[in-house]
C-alpha cells in the first residue's frame, strides 16, 4: 500500500544579523566585551591625564631651572628684553626684570574679579613712570612723549579698602613680565577707579604714553612693598604645558583595544550568521545527479535481466 504523502517540511529562510544578536550567548559575549572596552577606555583616560601631568611637571622643572639661572645672575633690565611700544612675545612671560621710576599715585586702579588661593578679590595696578629700564633711556629715545610708563601689579587685596597708596619717590621694582590682556568688551560700567583688565591699550588712554606692551607683576621692591597687599606668584602661560608623548601613545593604544573589542563581537556575530546560512543552503540544495521532478529514473538492466547486476560471461 503506497505511503500517504506527509506534510511538506517548512523551508526556513536565511538568518538575519538581528536574529543572531538576540541569542543569549551573543548578548552575554557583548556584555563581557563591553566591560573590557570600558576598562580600556578608563585606562586610556588615565594615561591621557598622566601625559598632561608629566608634561606639566617637565615644564615646571624647566621653569624652575630658568628661575634658578635668573636668580643666579640677577634680573634683566626691562628695556633690554622689552622696549616700549614693541610687540610682546609669549616667551617673555615670567621673565624676571627690574625697572626704576616713580609711581603716579593718582593713576592707581583696581582690577576686580581676580582669584588668589581660592578667594576672589582685586589686583592693585599702578603706573610707574620709568626713569631707568636698563638702557639709560635708549629704549625710548626715538619715541615722542618722553619717559614711558609701565603698568605694575603691586599685588592682590580682598577688598578695595586694603589697597594702600603706592610709595612716593624713586622705586626699584623687581618683578615678572606678563602679556597685556584683552579688554572685557562687555561694556558694563565699573565703579570709579576700577578697570576690567590689565590692557596696555586701555591704560594708555588713562595714563598717557608711551607704554610697554606688557606689564610687571611685582615680586619685591626698594623701598619694600606694603605687606597688606599680597604678592602674586610668578605668571606662566596657561595651557602651554607639554604633553608626554609616551603616555599619550599608551592612551591611544588602550582606546584602540576598546574599539577592537566591539569589532571582535561584531565579527563573531557576522561569521556565525554566515556559517549557519551556508549550512542551511547546503541542506536544501538538490544534489547534482538528482532526477528532474516528475521523471522516473531509468534502470539499466544487465544481460541476465537483473537490474543493476553485471552480465554473466
Amino acid at each position: 500500500m503506497p505511503a500517504r504523502p506527509g506534510k511538506p517540511p517548512r523551508v526556513q529562510g536565511p538568518l538575519t544579523w538581528g536574529q543572531v544578536v538576540r541569542r543569549p550567548r551573543m548578548i552575554g559575549l557583548l556584555a563581557v566585551l563591553l566591560a573590557f572596552a570600558a576598562l580600556c577606555g578608563s585606562l586610556g583616560a588615565w594615561q591621557l591625564d598622566r601625559a598632561y601631568a608629566r608634561g606639566d611637571a617637565a615644564q615646571q622643572k624647566e621653569l624652575d631651572a630658568k628661575l634658578a639661572a635668573e636668580e643666579a645672575r640677577g634680573p634683566d633690565g626691562l628695556g633690554t628684553v622689552l622696549a616700549p611700544q614693541t610687540t610682546f612675545t609669549g616667551k617673555l612671560v615670567g621673565d624676571l626684570v627690574w625697572v626704576e621710576g616713580a609711581y603716579e599715585p593718582d593713576g592707581q586702579v583696581l582690577v576686580p574679579g581676580r582669584a588668589l588661593d581660592g578667594r576672589t578679590g582685586y589686583l592693585v595696578l599702578a603706573p610707574l613712570r620709568v626713569s631707568d629700564d636698563g638702557t639709560s633711556g635708549a629704549s625710548w629715545k626715538s619715541l615722542s612723549g618722553g619717559a614711558p610708563v609701565v603698568p605694575v601689579v603691586r599685588g592682590w587685596v580682598a577688598t578695595p579698602e586694603q589697597a594702600t597708596a603706592a610709595p612716593s619717590g624713586t622705586v626699584r621694582v623687581n618683578g615678572y613680565l606678563q602679556a597685556s590682556e584683552a579688554t572685557d568688551g562687555t561694556g558694563h560700567t565699573l565703579p570709579d577707579g576700577q578697570v576690567d583688565s590689565v590692557s596696555s591699550a586701555q591704560l594708555a588712554n588713562r595714563w598717557g604714553g608711551p607704554i610697554y606692551s606688557g606689564y610687571v607683576v611685582l615680586r619685591d621692591s626698594d623701598p619694600a612693598a606694603d605687606p597688606a597687599i599680597a604678592v602674586l606668584p610668578r605668571p606662566r602661560v596657561e595651557g602651554s604645558g607639554d604633553v608626554n608623548l609616551q603616555s599619550l601613545s599608551y592612551a591611544f593604544q588602550w582606546w584602540l583595544f576598546a574599539v577592537f573589542a566591539v569589532f571582535v563581537w561584531w565579527r563573531i556575530v557576522r561569521d556565525q550568521r554566515d556559517h549557519e546560512n551556508a549550512a542551511l543552503a547546503g541542506t536544501t540544495a538538490a544534489p547534482d545527479d538528482a532526477p528532474p521532478p516528475g521523471r522516473t529514473p531509468q534502470v539499466r538492466r544487465g544481460d541476465d535481466g537483473i537490474a543493476g547486476l553485471p552480465a554473466r560471461h
